[in-house]
C-alpha cells in the first residue's frame, strides 16, 4: 500500500514504524503536521491508500479524516484519551499499560479501535517505555490495524466503538510537582519519570528556575528538599526518606537555555560538598573468559570527557586476562556520536566540536587496533551517525532486532562524519556500497542492515533473550577451536590495510573534511546544530522524507 505518515517529527516510534512497513513493502512518505493547508496538499499529492499518525500534537484536519482512513497511535490502553497518556499512567504506578490505534474522528481520542497491545509497566523513564515497550507495541498494534484494512474496504470487519473516557488536557506542572518535605523517594522518582525527556519537572535549585531530568536513587539522607552535595556532573536532593541523584537540567532563565549536565546548568552547584559518583554510566564485568563493557550515556551523546573516560575503561579491560571484550553500551542507545548540547554551550561550538571528534576518534581508533583478542559490538539500543560507526570499529556487530540505525551524518548540516567510516564502512559494504549508504538519509532496520553486510548477526527483539544469546555467542567465539586462527587472520588482515593506507591517512582526510563542516564559509552543520538543540519547530518537511514533494512525483498511472 501507498502509507503517508503524519508526524509532529520524525521521532523514534516514527523510523521504527517507518522501517518495519518499508520492510514489509509498503511505499512510504512522510509528512510533518506543520499546518492543515500543507497537510491537504500532501494527501492531494501522494494520493494515499492510509495515513498513519504515529506522533501528533494536535488534531487532523476534518477535511482529511472525513475523506480518508486515517490511523493515530495513541500512547494508552482502550478509552484512554488525551495528550499526557504515558506520563499519567507513570504517576498513577500502572502495573499494565498499552497502545491503541484508533480512527480519527472529531472527537480526540475516541475514534473507534483498530487494534491494540497491552505491555507491562517498567519502572523506568517515559523516554525509555516510549523508545521500548511502547514502540514494540506500537509496531504489533499497526501491522495488526493495516492487516485488517483490505476486509475493512471489503465491507467484511469493521472497528469496534467503545465508551470512551474523559478528555484529560496536558498534564500541568502542579500535578508532577514534588513537595520535597513529604514525597518519598518513588513518589519523587515517579514525577521525575514522568517527565523525563519532555517537559521536565519544574522546582527550584539555589534560587533559580529550573526543569529537573535524568534522575536516580541515591544512597544517602538528610534534611528532606536539602542539596546534600554533587555527585558526578550530577546533584543529590535529600527526600523524606533517602535521596535522589538529578543529572540534567534546563534553565529557561539562563543564556543556554537547554538540556545540560547539572553542574554546567547551575555553576553555583559547584560549591556544594563533594559525594561519591556512584555512577553506573559506565561499569565492565567479567564472564567466561569475556569482558562485558557497559556504557550509558545520557541519549546516546557522547562529549569529549564520555569519550575519554569509555576509551580509559577499555584500555583498563584490555588489561584483563581475556579472550574477547563485548561493547554493550545502553537499553536505550548504543551511542549517537558528539555530544550536540555540550557542543552548542562551548564558547567556541567549533572547537569543542574538533575536541569532541578527536575524542570519538581515539576511541575508535583504540578497538581498531586491538589485536590480542576479539571485539563485538552488541547493540542493545538504536546508534547514530558516529555511534553507528563507533559500533562498526569492532570485528563484529551484533544488533538486537527493533533496533533503529542511522549510519550517516549528512543530517546534521552535511556533515562528512569521522570514526574511520573511510575506512570501516567500505571494507564491510565495497567502496559503491559505502558510497550509496553515505548518501543516504533514512533510518535503516537490523534485518536490512544485515542484508546489506553492515551488521554480522540479528538477535533476539527481547532484550532478556538478546543479553543471553550475546554471553552464549561471545563465549562460544572466546573458546572457539580456531580461536588463535582467527586472530592470526585479524592480525594479517589489519597489517595489510595498514600497508595499503594507514588508519592516520583516513583519519587526517576525514578531518580535513570535518575542518571544513566546523571552521568553513558553510554554516550548515552550526544552523541544524543550534535548530536541534534549541528544539526549533520544523517548517517544512525535509526532502528526503516526503517522497511526494520530489521533482516529477505522480501517482502511479494504473492506480
Amino acid at each position: 500500500m501507498r502509507l503517508l505518515l503524519l508526524t509532529h517529527s520524525f521521532n523514534s516510534l516514527t523510523q521504527r514504524l517507518y522501517v518495519e512497513l518499508a520492510e514489509a513493502g509498503h511505499e512510504l512518505s512522510v509528512e510533518f503536521d506543520i499546518n492543515d493547508a500543507v497537510t491537504r496538499e500532501a494527501v492531494e499529492l501522494f494520493r494515499p491508500h492510509l495515513i498513519l499518525a504515529p506522533y501528533l500534537r494536535r488534531p487532523i484536519p476534518e477535511a482529511v479524516w472525513r475523506h480518508q482512513v486515517c490511523l493515530v497511535v495513541h500512547p494508552g490502553v482502550v478509552g484512554d484519551r488525551g495528550p499526557s497518556a504515558l506520563d499519567r499512567a507513570i504517576l498513577r504506578d500502572e502495573a499494565q499499560w498499552g497502545v491503541t490505534v484508533l480512527q480519527a474522528e472529531a472527537e480526540l481520542d475516541a475514534g473507534p479501535v483498530w487494534a491494540q497491545a497491552a505491555f507491562p509497566m517498567r519502572r523506568a523513564t517515559k523516554s525509555s517505555l516510549y523508545r521500548n515497550e511502547v514502540t514494540e507495541a506500537a509496531v504489533q498494534a499497526v501491522l495488526e490495524a493495516l492487516a485488517r484494512l483490505p476486509d475493512y474496504r471489503a465491507g467484511r470487519w469493521r472497528p469496534r466503538r467503545v465508551p470512551a473516557g474523559p478528555l484529560l488536557p496536558l498534564l500541568s506542572p502542579a500535578e508532577r510537582a514534588i513537595d520535597w518535605s513529604r514525597d518519598d523517594t518513588a513518589t519523587v522518582l515517579r514525577k521525575l519519570y514522568s517527565a523525563d525527556g519532555s517537559p521536565g519537572v519544574e522546582d527550584r535549585l539555589l534560587g533559580h528556575p529550573c526543569r529537573l531530568f535524568d534522575a536516580h536513587p541515591y544512597d544517602a539522607s538528610g534534611c528532606p528538599g536539602e542539596l546534600l552535595g554533587r555527585a558526578g556532573q550530577g546533584i543529590v536532593r535529600a527526600t523524606v526518606d533517602g535521596a535522589v541523584h538529578i543529572g540534567h537540567l534546563r534553565r529557561p532563565d539562563a543564556p543556554l537555555p537547554f538540556k545540560l549536565p547539572a553542574l554546567l546548568a547551575l555553576p553555583e552547584a559547584a560549591g556544594l560538598a563533594e559525594l561519591p559518583a556512584r555512577d553506573a554510566t559506565i561499569r565492565y564485568e567479567e564472564a567466561q573468559g569475556v569482558g562485558y563493557l557497559h556504557f550509558d550515556f545520557y541519549n546516546g551523546a557522547m562529549g569529549s570527557a564520555a569519550c575519554q573516560a569509555l576509551q580509559a575503561a577499555y584500555e583498563q579491560a584490555r588489561t584483563r586476562p581475556t579472550r574477547a571484550i563485548v561493547l554493550l553500551g545502553g537499553q536505550d542507545f548504543f551511542s549517537n556520536g558528539m555530544d550536540l548540547n555540550l557542543i552548542e554551550a562551548a564558547d567556541s561550538p567549533a572547537d569543542e566540536s574538533w575536541r569532541n571528534i578527536e575524542a570519538m576518534d581515539d576511541l575508535c581508533q583504540a578497538i581498531i587496533e586491538t589485536d590480542d583478542r576479539l571485539t563485538i559490538a552488541a547493540l542493545r539500543g538504536n546508534a547514530g551517525a558516529g555511534g553507528a560507526f563507533l559500533a562498526l570499529a569492532a570485528d563484529f556487530v551484533w544488533v538486537r532486532e527493533g533496533v533503529v540505525l542511522n549510519p550517516h551524518y549528512r543530517n546534521m548540516g552535511n556533515l562528512y562524519g569521522s570514526e574511520y567510516w573511510t575506512y570501516l564502512l567500505p571494507r564491510r559494504l565495497g567502496e559503491e556500497g559505502a558510497r550509496r549508504l553515505m548518501q543516504g538519509r533514512l533510518p535503516l532496520g537490523a534485518r536490512a542492515a544485515l542484508r546489506l553486510g553492515l551488521i554480522d548477526a540479528c538477535l533476539a527483539r527481547d532484550h532478556a533473550e538478546f543479553l543471553h544469546e550475546v554471553r552464549r555467542r561471545a563465549a562460544a567465539l572466546a573458546h572457539a577451536p580456531d580461536y588463535a586462527l582467527r586472530l592470526q587472520r585479524k592480525q594479517a588482515q589489519r597489517a595489510a590495510d595498514e600497508a595499503r593506507k594507514p588508519l592516520a591517512a583516513h583519519r587526517a582526510e576525514e578531518l580535513a573534511h570535518m575542518q571544513r563542516n566546523f571552521y568553513g564559509f558553510d554554516v550548515s552543520y552550526h544552523v541544524a546544530r543550534q535548530r536541534f538543540v534549541h528544539k526549533t519547530p520544523h517548517s517544512w518537511t525535509p526532502r528526503h522524507l516526503a517522497r511526494h514533494r520530489e521533482i516529477g512525483w505522480q501517482v502511479p498511472a494504473d492506480d
